[in-house]
């Protein structure tokens, strides 16, 4: 008995009757979500040991063909990186060959608290920064180009296509990344990323909004989508580092790219479209649109906050708190758990407190939390205000990308397409803006000015939310929305 109930609730069963149901398609907007973001964090601890690895190979061979560069026999050299900060002693002699020596325990135990975790050479530890960051960043890069363009083949062509575009697309990439053994290749995938995620995120977007009609439900289910987001930002990084410690680096990405296969045969086989063909607004049309620049602006500054902590924190914390390895990780878990909870509590809660409200109260949070983060004097002192600003960002994220969708109900035509594609470029231009102003804001005056330079930023920005406490619409819109709304309030009451 028990075997037929469960051959008759497998999950083949539940996707054949859910067809057309809207829970289906969060579903696969969920997963593509996450697969995009455990993507994009889960290259975090992989990739700088990768590339650091393949440029000592290099740096080694070079020595060898060269032995004239070398230095006199017995000359000990340290080699500090960023992502990877084992001292490594190196000794070269007559020969040119070199071996790895490993620091005696009596001698470690003598040495100051984490003194071998101190940066010791600032030139390689700069160098690895910038390769490092220029790969990260050409993601956002691309994704930002790439956005205005998805945005209305969307609204001409429906959101199926190019959402499974996108997963066919990180299929390639992941399986580049687990494959790649240059920078060149590397580079190349994170790039070809960038398209991918434009394709999911905006088509993905757009797909719940056209399907959740209702302001409140949309709010609700896109509060769960962004869970995937916010899920794959957190597990992505253990997750990488683990795979590539016990596994090796191929692991992870083949995971991921099974992924990508699973969510798009899901859509392709279980997912059937009702034809709709609708003009929307230009998009031009939608940019100059003061209350839509407000929310994207929200979602830009909001989310620059964390973007400029990524690179220049674990900086910091090298300087100012010879911190660990695992420290510079776990610095961000806060933040990425606090993001998780704020998008799931307030996908449903803005709704009812006033979106407007949730964004200016978060911008406002953001801004104090990022002004704390320099007040640190270790890693427990880092909890409290990156928390803050994970929940903050959450509050802004998971009331911003809702109301996207109701402006464009309210004032133009209820296609979507071209509204989400700005709401991604958004987030994309403080994800591509942030780091590499950040960096160099950081190296030029330091780092407690640059978090006090983004927090007095976002302070300054929240009042902009009032805006959109109610703002103005087309008449025969209005109206149906008040009807909407009336009738809503009648069935509660009943």
């Amino acid at each position: 008995m028990r075997l037929d109930a469960l051959r008759q609730f497998n999950l083949l069963t539940w996707l054949r009757e859910e067809r057309q149901s809207r829970r289906l398609i969060l579903f696969i907007v969920f997963v593509a979500l996450l697969l995009d973001n455990m993507l994009l964090t889960v290259v975090v601890p992989i990739i700088p040991s990768y590339l650091y690895t393949i440029d000592e190979s290099t740096a080694m061979v070079m020595k060898n063909n060269t032995p004239s560069l070398q230095g006199p026999p017995g000359a000990f050299h340290s080699v500090v990186s960023l992502y990877d900060n084992t001292v490594r002693l190196t000794s070269a002699n007559s020969t040119g060959r070199s071996s790895d020596l490993d620091l005696p325990t009596p001698t470690t135990a003598a040495l100051p608290q984490n003194s071998s975790d101190c940066p010791k050479s600032p030139g390689r530890l700069l160098n690895e920064n910038v390769k490092v960051g220029l790969l990260f960043a050409s993601k956002a890069t691309v994704q930002l180009m790439t956005n205005p363009f998805i945005g209305p083949l969307t609204n001409r062509i429906g959101y199926q296509l190019p959402i499974f575009a996108g997963f066919c697309i990180m299929f390639l990439s992941t399986i580049m990344f687990a494959f790649s053994s240059s920078y060149a290749l590397l580079f190349l995938a994170r790039s070809l990323q960038g398209v991918g995620s434009s394709c999911s995120s905006v088509a993905g977007m757009g797909m719940l909004a056209s399907v959740y009609t209702d302001d409140e439900e949309r709010g609700h289910a896109i509060g769960i989508a962004l869970g995937g987001l916010a899920l794959g930002v957190l597990v992505g990084p253990p997750f990488g580092s683990v795979m590539y410690e016990f596994v090796g680096k191929t692991a992870p990405f083949l995971i991921l790219a099974f992924l990508a296969v699973f969510d798009g045969g899901t859509l392709t086989i279980f997912y059937t479209p009702k034809p709709v063909s609708q003009k929307g607004t230009p998009l031009l049309t939608l940019i100059k649109d003061p209350y839509i620049l407000i929310a994207a602006g929200a979602i830009c500054f909001g989310n620059m906050a964390i973007a400029m902590m990524e690179p220049t924190l674990p900086i910091w914390m090298m300087e100012t708190m010879c911190a660990r390895k695992w420290q510079l990780g776990v610095a961000f878990l806060p933040a990425s758990i606090s993001y998780l909870i704020g998008t799931n509590i307030f996908g449903t809660l803005a709704h009812k407190m006033g979106r407007w409200l949730c964004a200016l109260i978060g911008m406002l949070v953001v801004g104090m939390s990022v002004i704390c983060v320099p007040f640190a004097r270790d890693i427990y002192g880092l909890i409290l205000p990156n928390f803050g600003v994970g929940f903050a960002i959450g509050m802004v994220d998971s009331s911003m990308m809702p109301i996207m969708g109701y402006l464009v109900d309210l004032r133009h035509v209820s296609v979507y397409g071209s509204v989400y594609a700005i709401a991604d470029v958004a987030f994309c231009m403080g994800f591509a803006l942030g780091p590499s102003i950040g960096g160099s804001i950081a190296e030029g005056i330091g780092f407690p000015w640059l978090m006090t330079i983004i927090g007095v930023v976002d302070i300054f920005f929240a009042p902009l939310c009032l805006f959109l406490r109610n703002p103005p619409g087309q008449e025969e819109k209005i109206v149906r929305f008040q009807k909407h709304t009336n009738s809503k309030t009648r069935e509660i009451s009943l």
